[in-house]
């Protein structure tokens, strides 16, 4: 860890907390991942030598524990690193709030699918097999199209037809996605405009805006 020298507690915080990545595994650690898989899902550009660096940095910091059960790792949050939540938080709403230009390499459909399975309102979902389809008119064909299927109280998100009969049908493009997810601009404002489109039975296809939702910061008031 670099070092500062300074007895600031700001300073002593930072010595542990902003190396590269450090605040994204928490942050994913918050959102409820505990398994090493889970946590490279939620940072996906992340190599797994420096996730495996990372982890056992928080973990000698007491921030991590990792416990093992039958030959597999599981890491959680300790008390200390629980206290980290308000500081992501915080993060998060000041990233909406001031840094909302978006580059290219930003755009992400791993990353977008699966913070989207993670956090879709489960309880607005019919409560049978249910499948939305998403198309990306701007993404290569390997990462243009997935499939969220929710089943009762689970949701899984797959790169590959799942072999289930799909129940709407999401076409748009992935920085579209990302706004709407962001919340930058509305379901509405991206109907309306046409830059979303929602096939299926005209009674579920006004639903799934509301199955999807947006992502916990989207509410985050913006400056004036």
């Amino acid at each position: 860890m670099s070092e500062y020298g300074q007895f600031c507690p700001v300073a002593k915080a930072m010595e542990l907390l902003d190396e590269r990545w450090t605040m994204l595994v928490v942050r994913e650690l918050l959102a409820g991942s505990t398994h090493f898989n889970d946590l490279r899902r939620g940072n996906p550009k992340m190599s797994p030598a420096l996730l495996s660096k990372r982890l056992r940095t928080l973990e000698r910091a007491g921030v991590v524990r990792r416990t093992v059960e039958d030959g597999r790792s599981s890491y959680t949050l300790t008390a200390c690193g629980e206290e980290l939540g308000g500081v992501v938080e915080a993060l998060g709403a000041w990233g909406v709030r001031w840094i909302g230009e978006l580059g290219e390499e930003d755009l992400d459909p791993h990353l977008l699918m699966w913070d989207m399975r993670r956090t879709v309102p489960i309880d607005q979902w019919p409560r049978g097999r249910t499948v939305v389809a998403f198309e990306f008119d701007d993404v290569a064909a390997r990462a243009g199209r997935w499939w969220l299927c929710v089943t009762g109280d689970e949701a899984d998100v797959c790169d590959y037809d799942p072999g289930f009969g799909v129940t709407a049908t999401v076409a748009t493009g992935l920085r579209t996605l990302i706004e709407v997810w962001r919340g930058d601009r509305s379901w509405e404002q991206a109907l309306t405009s046409g830059r979303v489109t929602i096939s299926g039975p005209s009674s579920v296809a006004r639903e799934v805006p509301a199955w999807l939702g947006q992502m916990n910061l989207a509410a985050t008031v913006r400056p004036g």
